[in-house]
């Protein structure tokens, strides 16, 4: 798959450009976009995921609460034209910038279900168990739900089709008594839940508001030539795929084959999100996907989540243990944090600063997974940004477009200090990489006692290498190590810290 419109043997690296709440104070989001995509194509970004560009259900809606999919801030719907992120002559603009800076622009695709009905229907429905959507708690009532897709302000520009409740499988209101519950519908044309969905809670195919049935073959028809229309539309390279353990996993494979036909594009980038801790429980959506999508290291985030929490007491030893990155390197989209893991939203599981720069490091410089770094880390914002944090990990984007190549050594010294090196390459001549969540040194007591204020993990960094003299990028900066006639050296680390050593004079 494309990982950059440049190819070659740059790092490629993706971003995450929006937070839950983002805003900018003078512009609209895709504007803001379009202004950093030079800033962000000299930090060596070769992806940008961008936040759901469609028509939400309320105007600042993010776009998950998806009401048109085909209205992407060009009609008056909802009470606005523009999306919460800006129009789609912006979306397009700032995608063509972000192309000629050599920058790939992947699409939120929401694709599981609808919010915002212009009308409600009244059909038969059954109650079922929220905590196992196989078991029935009532007979089959008429109740009445918004379901109606009607789509005035765009008419049939685009799309002819207009969504009723034969297009959807289950809600979770009932407007005719105001109760909320889990409602399969059960007409005499519903087939009930997919079966080809996550087994959690007996049946996951329903997550939130109305949930699209799709084995219909208009909406299997709508949705597959929308795939097709937005990439061709928006200038974009591929997509993110949210939510996928709750969809039918036949039909998206199908989507995905079906857009890279009619493209004629069979590297077109795909990443899903399958929200879980358990390796085990991806796997066979790794398998069934037939390598044709990436995945987000969910169980790699949760690693990076519980070494924050657990300080010295965690093992960094075992930090790659039951992830997607060791599963299967070539399929993980490794990432710290996103807009679902910040402080107060429903998956909360933010790293904190504690920890953060040094899972920084491992995705960006290990060589193995494609990174993703988050909008909130680097740029300021009002929920979870750390200027400290944003400064140090600039200097990890910098150190991975230049230096972060050629074959790696691991050294897993000891439980709270791992190190590895990349040898480089023809023309770039590798690093040395330090990590520790060791708790910081005590300056109190017994100085013999006490433990050492660093690491030190002696390193291979190649023959080629032999005699040279390696800088830190990190603090303390004044220090230098040479590296004996086999190419071996010393490297050191504060304690709880990240250190990366480059060749001295390179980048300096």
């Amino acid at each position: 798959m494309r990982l950059s419109p440049k190819g070659g043997d740059v790092n490629p690296l993706m971003f995450q450009f929006f937070t839950w709440d983002c805003n900018h104070p003078q512009l609209s989001w895709w504007k803001h976009f379009e202004s950093e995509v030079p800033n962000l194509a000299q930090l060596g970004v070769t992806q940008v995921w961008l936040p759901p560009p469609n028509k939400a259900m309320r105007k600042q809606g993010q776009g998950y609460d998806a009401y048109d999919l085909w209205d992407l801030g060009e009609f008056y719907q909802k009470g606005t034209i523009a999306t919460r992120w800006g129009t789609k002559e912006e979306l397009v603009r700032a995608i063509e910038t972000a192309n000629a800076h050599g920058i790939d622009v992947l699409i939120d695709a929401v694709l599981n279900h609808k919010l915002g009905a212009d009308r409600p229907e009244k059909f038969m429905a059954v109650p079922v168990d929220p905590n196992n959507r196989l078991k029935d708690i009532g007979p089959a009532r008429e109740i009445e739900g918004w379901t109606g897709f009607d789509f005035l302000g765009r008419g049939d520009k685009y799309s002819s089709f207009k969504w009723t409740y034969e297009h959807f499988t289950g809600l979770d209101w009932d407007h005719r008594t105001r109760s909320k519950g889990v409602f399969r519908i059960a007409t005499s044309k519903h087939r009930g839940w997919s079966r080809w969905v996550d087994t959690e809670l007996g049946n996951y195919d329903y997550l939130l508001g109305i949930d699209i049935d799709h084995r219909h073959p208009e909406v299997r028809k709508d949705l597959l030539s929308w795939g097709t229309w937005v990439l061709q539309t928006t200038g974009g390279a591929g997509f993110r795929f949210d939510a996928i353990k709750h969809m039918d996993r036949r039909f998206l494979l199908s989507f995905i084959k079906h857009v890279r036909e009619t493209l004629g594009r069979t590297d077109i980038f795909s990443v899903a999100e399958y929200w879980s801790n358990n390796i085990d429980l991806i796997k066979p959506y790794i398998r069934a996907f037939e390598g044709l999508v990436t995945f987000f290291d969910v169980p790699l985030h949760y690693n990076f989540h519980d070494a924050s929490k657990g300080g010295g007491q965690y093992d960094l030893r075992k930090i790659l243990d039951r992830t997607v990155l060791k599963y299967q390197p070539g399929d993980a989209v490794t990432f710290v944090d996103n807009h679902d893991t910040q402080i107060g939203q429903t998956l909360e599981s933010w790293v904190g600063s504690n920890f953060k720069l040094q899972a920084y490091a491992l995705i960006l410089l290990y060589g193995e997974g494609h990174p993703c770094v988050f909008y909130g880390d680097l740029y300021p914002n009002e929920e979870c940004y750390d200027e400290s944090t944003a400064r140090s990990l600039r200097i990890l984007m910098d150190a991975r477009r230049r230096f972060a190549y050629g074959p790696r050594t691991e050294y897993p010294q000891e439980r709270n200090c791992v190190g590895f090196a990349r040898a480089g390459d023809a023309t770039r001549d590798g690093c040395a990489v330090l990590v520790s969540n060791a708790e910081q040194a005590s300056s109190d007591g017994d100085a013999e006692q006490a433990p050492a204020h660093t690491h030190t993990i002696r390193m291979d960094v190649s023959s080629r290498n032999a005699a040279a003299t390696y800088r830190p990028l990190f603090e303390p900066l004044a220090q230098t190590v040479t590296a004996a006639a086999d190419g071996w050296a010393a490297f050191t680390c504060p304690r709880g810290g990240v250190q990366v050593w480059v060749k001295e004079g390179e980048g300096a």
